[in-house]
């Protein structure tokens, strides 16, 4: 069982490893550049959020939006070359490897490459910050990221999928994906918000991922309103993105 999933995931690890340093120093430089201007240019500006340092308020955030958006991306520019350049997916069609496999596979490779680039923009920030956290908020913090990268994983994959001119992938990112997690709170408190506008705000799964990985992470607190959006919305993605894909293949 998943054993098509899992080749699928394979073949991609080994083309990251080729240009996994390359990849690296990519994903690494824009969360640096905004925690510089953000957390050490403007700290003597702005006072502590909710008794929390600004550079420590807004690590969390940097590192969560850089796991997700690289699973987006990953996500999305694999399912587009692999159809639309190599043709792959038809190989993978000949093969006795099912759409649930085929997005499967898609998918934990999006949330595992969001992983290791996730990872690595943490231990830049640890080694310019003294953002430290105990081990048992780390373990409540993986539920957030893991269910946010597998939201996002199945939004590149539906993108990947639907799409068939590459520049559309970037119009969706700086559209949709770009001005969602950065409404969701990632260099603000969402108390920023008007009163009639922050029940909408904390509704949006890109808020319950940010904010939940926040809480999470600093404080240790599973908010259950939060956790409950995001295991909803993965639900449902995971099931467009199945659904979108079948359709899409059998045309």
């Amino acid at each position: 069982m998943f054993r098509g999933a899992f080749t699928i995931w394979g073949r991609d690890m080994r083309v990251l490893r080729r240009s996994l340093f390359s990849e690296l120093l990519a994903v690494i430089a824009y969360p640096l550049t905004l925690y510089l201007a953000f957390g050490v240019g403007l700290k003597g500006y702005i006072a502590d959020v909710d008794g929390i340092p600004y550079s420590l308020f807004i690590a969390p955030g940097l590192i969560s939006m850089t796991a997700v958006s690289a699973a987006f991306e990953e996500s999305a520019w694999s399912m587009w070359f692999h159809r639309r350049v190599q043709r792959t997916i038809e190989e993978y069609r000949v093969n006795p490897i099912s759409v649930y496999d085929i997005v499967i596979g898609k998918i934990v490779s999006g949330f595992s490459q969001g992983a290791i680039k996730g990872m690595a923009v943490a231990g830049v920030i640890f080694l310019v910050t003294p953002f430290r956290f105990p081990l048992e908020h780390f373990l409540v913090y993986l539920y957030f990221i893991a269910f946010g990268s597998m939201v996002f994983s199945c939004c590149g994959t539906v993108c990947g999928t639907v799409i068939d001119k590459p520049e559309n992938i970037g119009r969706v990112q700086g559209v949709v994906i770009v001005p969602l997690i950065f409404l969701s709170g990632i260099f603000f408190p969402l108390s920023s918000y008007p009163g009639s506008v922050l029940p909408f705000v904390r509704m949006i799964p890109t808020t319950a991922i940010f904010e939940g990985a926040r809480l999470a992470l600093l404080r240790g607190v599973m908010e259950p309103e939060y956790s409950i959006i995001l295991a909803v919305t993965a639900a449902v993605s995971f099931g467009l993105a199945v659904w979108i894909f079948n359709r899409k293949i059998e045309e």
